[in-house]
């Protein structure tokens, strides 16, 4: 066996172009495969991480009716619930800050002391917004360390003052904290379309906006409860409580991400379907290739068979051949897919992590190709007769 192995190379050899332009077809396929679920892969853990850094995690209760209470009565009803870790109330606002006398605008939002836990801030320097802000109603903020960056040119800013335009009045505040709030693949790419995080206590914003309300409150379920269950638990609670049916939403912003998911997964098996036929095609290639090898050693074949050589023989050698070529196109393919997809990674500052199951997958089913498109050529070579084949000039 591993002679015929041995042979079979070198009849490959001899041939070297052909040989080299059927590889390449292979690993046009087989690289394209790799780069596509590489870039799904990475995409994907990025928007995730992306998205848990923005707070998009856990339940988001919102009014329908604008008429109805979204206040403290409905978070304290929110809070009381056994599988409630934290509910936060959240105020918003789509304005601009004033750095230098340079405007840039910014999405403004109102927070608690529990914001660090809701929603996944990390602090870089100063502190966060304690009680004393919020009971003040302090002209303090937290300024996103991309824009700290930006403006001062350095995110060492705490004690520095700045003018944020909120409810249309521009009042001066304090920086007492910079904050990562991305810094990943959505800011590397779209830095210019996303405004900047600030953050400032949600009741300075309420007293800015001149409503009681919040815009929403933000809740973070315990581990091993359903969010879907628990999210209509809160509704019916609070539509209860406030006597305001359907005034009420919630969205699990949990099952957002999954969703984001399952359309990157959508596109990857498109792509990847895309490759799949590339590889059918390379396949043709490699059958082709081999029906003008059988041509080319029909007189070969004769004298092999005639000093006694099984159908089982020449079948094996030349699928040995077709197997040889998909196996090199299939490892080539590999490495170079991995190769181009690393070096697109570091260029936008993702991480890659080579899944196994898909390289051995790619190449297996690489393989079968192989087994598909040379068994015809083999069986064709294993069924000449030995007379007919003698007589081939």
């Amino acid at each position: 066996m591993l002679e015929m192995i041995r042979n079979s190379i070198k009849i490959l050899f001899r041939k070297k172009t052909r040989t080299l332009l059927t590889l390449l077809g292979i690993l046009v396929g087989v690289s394209s495969v790799i780069i596509i679920n590489n870039i799904s892969q990475c995409g994907s853990d990025a928007l995730t991480s992306e998205i848990d850094e923005l707070g998009m995690g856990g339940l988001s209760v919102m009014l329908k009716n604008q008429n109805a209470p979204l206040a403290q009565n409905e978070l304290k009803a929110i809070q009381s619930l056994s599988y409630v870790e934290y509910a936060m109330p959240l105020m918003f606002e789509s304005t601009d800050v004033s750095i230098h006398k340079e405007k840039s605008p910014i999405y403004l939002w109102g927070i608690d002391k529990s914001a660090k836990d809701v929603i996944n801030l990390q602090l870089i320097h100063g502190r966060f917004i304690n009680t004393g802000d919020l009971s003040t109603y302090a002209k303090n903020c937290l300024i996103d360390q991309s824009l700290a960056k930006k403006y001062y040119g350095t995110d060492a800013v705490t004690g520095k003052k700045l003018l944020i335009n909120s409810g249309g009045v521009t009042n001066e505040y304090r920086i007492v904290g910079v904050v990562k709030t991305g810094g990943g693949i959505l800011e590397n790419m779209m830095g210019s379309f996303i405004p900047s995080f600030m953050y400032i206590p949600y009741t300075t914003l309420q007293e800015n906006l001149s409503t009681g309300n919040y815009s929403q409150i933000a809740v973070k379920i315990k581990p091993g409860y359903d969010d879907d269950k628990a999210g209509e638990n809160i509704i019916r609670l609070i539509e209860r409580n406030a006597g305001a049916p359907g005034a009420y939403m919630v969205t699990n912003l949990s099952k957002q991400k999954e969703n984001i998911g399952n359309i990157i997964r959508i596109f990857t098996l498109v792509l990847t379907s895309v490759g799949i036929v590339s590889l059918f095609v390379a396949g043709l290639s490699i059958m082709n290739v081999m029906l003008v090898s059988v041509t080319e050693r029909t007189r070969e074949i004769g004298i092999k068979k005639a000093l006694g050589a099984s159908r089982k023989i020449i079948v094996f050698e030349f699928l040995s051949e077709a197997l040889m070529i998909t196996l090199a196109g299939a490892v080539a393919g590999i490495l170079f897919g991995t190769l181009i997809s690393w070096i697109g990674a570091s260029l936008l500052g993702l991480t890659l992590v080579p899944k196994w199951d898909i390289i051995m997958g790619v190449m297996l089913f690489s393989l079968l190709v192989g087994v598909i498109f040379g068994i015809y050529p083999a069986l064709k070579a294993a069924c000449l007769k030995p007379v007919d084949a003698l007589r081939t000039i």
